[in-house]
């Protein structure tokens, strides 16, 4: 595979929901309702985005809400809560939600972090110590028949995954470490092998979070304490550009809008100092931009 060509960001990022997040997170793009999904994880709320009429609507949950994604079969979103996976139908708004799975008993300091479907419709979902220091965190795979299994382990702290095109590679962070992994990937069997550091962040350039592939196979990558999303070569994880931001903290992002050519970025106020904080008066917004290829549809849980 020969090394894909850099991307070209088409205006400065602009804020669409100044929301102040204290943790943003989770954006999915609905292809069937042309509407952004995002969650703030430490308010325990759910965002909804409706990026032609400029409609927002949020709801409330009873525990942390980290990720989600749409079922393919039926209206409604599978999301992790703090404990496990859950169904959250928007329109019907039963909250709390019903729990389907939590898989950690044992491990009540422990929260379910970032998430998301792969192209068979099976939702994998990384847990992290509340406290971000413990690597008591693990990377769980749910499948739409109920069943979970564990295939890695250790983290202090789990954001990712996404898939390479053609799904043969899975990529996950190693937030508190700084590095992403990349896992050979069975795309049949749903299982990894291989394990290998696939890159680790310069010191100084934040911690890498939540992520992202376009259709040309690149990997976009938000920077914690970065203030940026990068923009990688899938084989050599070489940056391609940046997108540069107005606030330290940027958690995810996921193409959206009719083309998918949108961007979407969420960021964080968490852990901003007061003085960050008046510096950065967008802190915990929603932003997008522009780009000149587009991203890929999120796949829907069940196939």
């Amino acid at each position: 595979m020969t090394k894909t060509s850099p991307p070209t960001v088409l205006e400065a990022p602009r804020c669409v929901w100044p929301a102040g997040a204290t943790l943003g997170e989770g954006t999915l793009w609905s292809v069937r309702e042309q509407a952004l999904y995002w969650v703030d994880i430490l308010e325990r709320r759910l965002h909804r985005f409706d990026p032609a009429g400029g409609e927002r609507k949020s709801w409330d949950f009873d525990e942390e809400i980290s990720a989600l994604a749409e079922r393919a079969n039926t209206p409604g979103l599978i999301v992790t809560l703090r404990r496990g996976f859950a169904l959250f139908d928007p329109a019907a708004s039963e909250v709390p939600p019903k729990y389907l799975h939590q898989p950690e008993p044992e491990l009540p300091a422990n929260r379910f972090n970032d998430g998301k479907c792969d192209a068979e419709g099976r939702f994998w979902g990384g847990t992290m110590d509340f406290a971000c220091e413990a690597p008591t965190g693990a990377l769980y795979r749910f499948d739409p028949d109920g069943r979970c299994s564990r295939h890695d382990q250790g983290f202090a702290v789990t954001n990712g995954p996404t898939w390479s095109q053609g799904g043969g590679t899975m990529y996950f962070n190693d937030t508190v470490t700084g590095r992403i992994y990349a896992y050979d990937f069975d795309m049949a069997a749903g299982t990894l092998a291989n394990k290998r550091q696939w890159l680790r962040f310069a010191r100084g350039d934040g911690l890498p979070d939540g992520m992202t592939t376009d259709a040309a196979g690149r990997l976009w990558i938000a920077h914690w304490g970065g203030a940026c999303v990068s923009c990688h070569d899938p084989l050599s994880a070489e940056e391609l550009c940046r997108v540069k931001l107005p606030t330290s903290h940027i958690t995810n992002c996921a193409f959206g809008d009719a083309d998918l050519c949108t961007l979407y970025i969420t960021s964080a106020t968490s852990g901003l100092t007061p003085a960050q904080r008046e510096a950065e008066p967008e802190a915990g917004a929603l932003f997008a931009v522009r780009i000149d290829s587009p991203g890929l549809p999120a796949p829907l849980f069940g196939g």
